[in-house]
């Protein structure tokens, strides 16, 4: 969204690392791999040691695996006919294809099971999708048992435009080994009976794994720069000319990796003594109604990965980084690993830009931005400090990013803007120039709509109405945490946040979860709420329809009161109606201020249960404004433009014509392909 805005300026002007914390996340699934990059046929040729313990009291009969990389196999899958072969705007190139082939997949015995492993596709039906796999076993896995198994594959990479693939020599490779899908015991995000969950890969959902132990050995060729996943624990050069990187990570649920020749590597620390004020302890202690002691976090090794052309930004990049890290963790916990990897995608791979895994995340910026003014335009702090916040929203409380996609995303978006907010203040958070300023919240409301009334926040990623996805995963999810803080209060909020992030890291939560979390905080009984405006369609939208003051009562002249038009008489009372509409389905109490002529002002609440009400007045001054939800406790209301009406010429029209403004150059954009 920044880089449309952007755009439009121009336009116009060895062993295991332990965790940090020591905490003890389960070992559901154990991976030891080793792959080698053929970074001239664009290849990965690879073996795998895969280790699973059944989580459950269940017995297992099959395991099942995500081959994410078919979903680039052929015109026929399913991501391809969802997606058009375009995602967030990028386009799949004609020579762009990449897939997986499964050489062997062999027990501990050396008996092969892939002749009677079958394609599944549970979502759709599509015979021509392979990215989901089942492979029954010959002996099940007993409830807490664990079975051992070897894989051998080949994978071409796509020309990078989803996240994972390749630009000339750089290389994002993500989703990239075959991955284990996650069975959720009797319990486990409401399950009645316990079963695998594996989706296909859809144009609009990511991911969903289970946390173990990644020990991987990637060879490449010498000259390049790697960064992964994990801590490096050794790099051994060959006589051939490669180099193989050994990365080791525990507690975690995936592995992304990168490589280029180009990189500029530039390493810091966040520094927990020197990055945190003793204020800053303080502040959020009260707060969270924590002691200090608790708050406590950890310095973090920061490895930045940046392209030649962009160095002058490694400074704002760090700079995001630290901002993130300390506020993520003294909000939601320390950041339980040792190491954070940041990689800077060239411009011909945007396609790979703000995406993330753990302890490893792609930022995402422009040359343009190197100087001023554009220096003031916080893409590049925006899309780090969002990218880390995944680390704690889907990287340490595992949710569903397939079904449930709004406590990944929207989680994340909240807690971005956040933070955002708080470093850069609430009126300018995303661009700061003397002649345009743009705040989070002129972002929210320029996505907000009427329109956006058919589709439920809650439902899976791949079922939203045709290019709705951005608004119900990312947007409105934002709105309805903010919506939700100003209904119980910025400590309250705080403390939900927290005790949620506590009470289900290295878990898998789901939304009701979450509601049940909020409700016994916040001592309120929120499943209403949530029912509203998450769980089913619907939009806020409160209008004030129609204000009249007529005078009432006449004394003589010479009576003190107010002079009627024309002279004459004194108007001694006026009496004035208020007519405000709720046309949205979602009921929510709202606030109206009224403002008299003689500039007393008077605030009324509404319960919003009918569709309409009026508000009756009399007295010695007429109502001269009305204004619904004065102090923007309801970001969910998707009409700010109704909001109001005065009986002198209506501010609207300005606000109007700055709205159908920043909606111009938002379609504009757009239009371009940005």
């Amino acid at each position: 969204m920044l880089r449309l805005l952007i755009v439009a300026l121009v336009l116009l002007a060895g062993s295991a690392p332990a965790l940090a914390d020591q905490s003890s996340p389960p070992r559901t699934v154990d991976y030891r791999i080793d792959v080698r990059l053929d970074v001239v046929k664009k290849e990965l040729t690879g073996s795998e040691h895969v280790v699973w313990t059944n989580p459950s009291t269940d017995t297992v009969t099959d395991l099942w695996f995500h081959l994410y990389l078919n979903a680039f196999r052929s015109d026929r899958t399913t991501f391809f006919k969802e997606s058009g072969g375009q995602l967030r705007g990028d386009y799949m190139p004609e020579d762009g294809w990449g897939w997986t082939d499964l050489k062997s997949i062999r027990l501990a015995d050396g008996m092969d099971l892939l002749p009677v492993a079958r394609f599944e596709q549970p979502d759709d039906g599509n015979g021509e999708d392979r990215t989901v796999l089942r492979v029954p076993l010959p002996q099940p896995v007993p409830a807490g048992g664990s079975i051992a198994i070897d894989i051998a594959w080949h994978a071409k990479l796509p020309k990078v435009f989803a996240r994972t693939g390749y630009a000339r020599d750089f290389f994002l490779v993500g989703q990239w080994f075959p991955k284990l899908a996650v069975y959720e015991p009797a319990g486990v995000r409401g399950r009645k009976v316990g079963g695998w969950n594996c989706h296909q890969f859809h144009a609009n959902s990511e991911f969903y794994a289970d946390f173990g132990r990644f020990d991987v050995r990637m060879t490449v060729p010498s000259t390049f720069i790697v960064g992964a996943t994990g801590e490096r624990v050794g790099a051994d050069a060959h006589p051939n000319g490669t180099t193989t990187y050994h990365y080791v990570q525990d507690g975690v649920h995936d592995f992304g990796w990168t490589a280029d020749p180009r990189f500029v590597e530039v390493t810091d620390t966040f520094s927990a003594a020197r990055d945190v004020t003793q204020d800053e302890y303080r502040h959020t202690a009260v707060t969270l109604g924590r002691s200090v002691d608790s708050l406590r976090l950890s310095d973090i090794s920061i490895r930045l990965l940046m392209q030649p052309g962009r160095t002058p930004q490694i400074a704002r990049y760090l700079a995001a980084a630290k901002l993130a890290i300390k506020w993520f963790g003294l909000w939601y916990g320390p950041y339980p690993y040792r190491t954070l990897t940041i990689v800077d995608p060239p411009s011909d791979a945007p396609g790979a830009e703000g995406m993330e895994y753990p302890t490893f995340i792609t930022g995402g910026t422009m040359p343009l931005l190197n100087w001023w003014p554009l220096s003031h335009v916080r893409e590049p702090e925006e899309v780090i400090v969002h990218e880390y916040a995944h680390q704690y929203w889907y990287g340490l409380v595992a949710s569903n990013e397939f079904e449930e996609p709004w406590l990944d995303e929207g989680f994340t978006s909240y807690s971005t803007g956040q933070a955002m907010e708080l470093a850069f203040g609430t009126a300018s958070t995303l661009i700061d120039l003397p002649f345009f300023k743009v705040s989070e919240r002129d972002l929210l409301r320029l996505t907000n709509s009427p329109e956006h009334r058919f589709d439920r926040v809650r439902q899976p990623a791949w079922t939203y109405s045709p290019g709705e996805y951005p608004f119900y995963a990312y947007e409105k999810p934002e709105l309805v945490l903010r919506t939700l803080e100003h209904m119980i209060g910025r400590q309250a909020m705080a403390r939900v946040m927290r005790t949620y992030q506590e009470r289900w890291r290295y878990r898998h939560p789901s939304s009701d979860d979450f509601y049940t979390v909020a409700s016994e905080v916040s001592n309120r009984d929120l499943r209403g709420y949530f029912s509203q405006v998450v769980d089913a369609p619907g939009i806020v939208d409160y209008d004030v329809s129609s204000l009249t003051s007529h005078p009432i009562g006449r004394a003589s002249a010479g009576t003190v009161g107010r002079t009627a038009p024309g002279g004459g008489e004194a108007v001694t009372a006026w009496r004035s109606k208020v007519v405000i509409t709720r046309r949205g389905d979602v009921i929510l109490p709202v606030q109206l201020l009224l403002t008299y002529a003689d500039g007393k002002r008077e605030r009324v609440t509404w319960d919003g249960r009918d569709r309409w009400t009026a508000i009756t007045r009399e007295g010695p001054s007429p109502i001269a404004s009305a204004v619904l939800d004065p102090d923007d406790a309801l970001p969910l209301d998707a009409n700010v433009l109704n909001n109001g009406r005065r009986k002198s010429p209506d501010v609207r029209v300005a606000s109007s014509w700055a709205a159908r403004w920043l909606f111009w150059v938002q379609h504009v954009i757009a239009g371009a392909g940005l």
